[in-house]
């Protein structure tokens, strides 16, 4: 353990500084490595993330303070605090870290696809979920829509799914489970990857990776339910019933999990914009034979690689009017249908 009386180099707190906000923004699986790894190194380098976090709570909690009434500066507000002894400050150090380890406390949410559009430049079409490094490593990918609360402690990482779907991979850490609750549902795992969904009449849990526990501790009655590696649970909100648990087949799981894929999606986009965005993503290009078609309007969702499925959607819809014709292995040419 490092000593407190000791203050922490300048070149490890500015690392943990770059790291803090590298955290923030999202970990590549390389950098959460790497991270991790320079965390196991040096127990100081835990104490000067904690430090920069607290500072930043506080920072924030200024942020939202707002005078009122008073024209006055407040002189107790940038206060030192009163003088300590050696051993009143090894305390206070000790306070601090424990409350910062503590404190661990971020709300997520991933905006809907709508709000999404206003927020992406017009000519970007490409939708892809939101990627999460929690504070110990883990990784948990959004839907839309989805909320998110995270709560660490020194002895559980909790999260909770106030609304939508997540999907979580889990850094081990036997001394510390991981719980996901969901309206009162509780998924508990130590290292695995799962799926979690909130809808309005039940829970429903898919691992794809080790093993979860599913309980309800506000119904006694109800023992946990083990749920494994290609399997399904449901629980209902309505009655105090147990899960059920079936088998999926890898199909089922493509399925459930088909909104992590990118998408394309257009709201009364230009079909010239719609088929730029599919030629700059495939191999396959498009081009127009009549290039009044390119200001004919197109929505929808799509999946970026299935530029083939595009085209006959375009072929098959009326309201297009159009014809395909192929122009080599990799090329196709859309004229008027006649």
């Amino acid at each position: 353990m490092s000593d407190p009386h000791q203050p922490i180099p300048a070149e490890i707190l500015e690392t943990a500084s770059a790291w803090l906000a590298r955290r923030d923004r999202g970990l590549s699986a390389a950098e959460q490595d790497d991270y991790m790894q320079w965390l196991r190194a040096d127990p100081r380098h835990a104490e000067a993330l904690q430090q920069h976090a607290a500072a930043l709570e506080r920072m924030m909690q200024l942020y939202e303070w707002t005078p009122a009434n008073d024209t006055e500066p407040n002189p107790d507000l940038f206060a030192l605090p009163p003088a300590r002894s050696r051993a009143g400050r090894r305390w206070a150090y000790a306070g601090l870290a424990a409350a910062a380890a503590i404190a661990f406390v971020f709300v997520f949410t991933r905006p809907t696809a709508e709000s999404n559009a206003l927020a992406t430049a017009p000519k970007s079409h490409l939708r892809v979920n939101e990627r999460l490094a929690l504070p110990d490593g883990s990784r948990v990918e959004l839907k839309d829509g989805t909320q998110l609360v995270v709560q660490y402690s020194e002895t559980e990482r909790r999260v909770k799914l106030t609304g939508g779907e997540a999907h979580f991979s889990v850094w081990k850490d036997k001394a510390r489970p991981f719980v996901v609750e969901a309206s009162g549902v509780e998924v508990r795992a130590v290292g695995t990857a799962f799926n979690v969904r909130l809808g309005a009449r039940d829970v429903q849990v898919l691992v794809t990776e080790g093993r979860v526990t599913v309980e309800q501790p506000a119904v006694p009655a109800t023992p946990p339910a083990f749920v494994s590696v290609g399997e399904t649970a449901k629980v209902p909100l309505e009655t105090a019933a147990s899960p059920t648990i079936a088998f999926v087949t890898p199909e089922d799981i493509a399925r459930e999990l088909a909104w992590q894929a990118p998408r394309l999606e257009f709201n009364e986009t230009p079909l010239a914009d719609a088929v730029a965005e599919f030629n700059r993503l495939n191999r396959h290009q498009i081009e127009f034979g009549d290039p009044a078609l390119g200001a004919l309007r197109i929505g929808g969702t799509f999946r970026p690689d299935n530029i083939e499925g595009f085209i006959r959607m375009l072929v098959a819809d009326p309201a297009f009017a159009v014809r395909a014709e192929p122009a080599g292995e990799n090329r196709t040419v859309l004229r008027r249908a006649r």
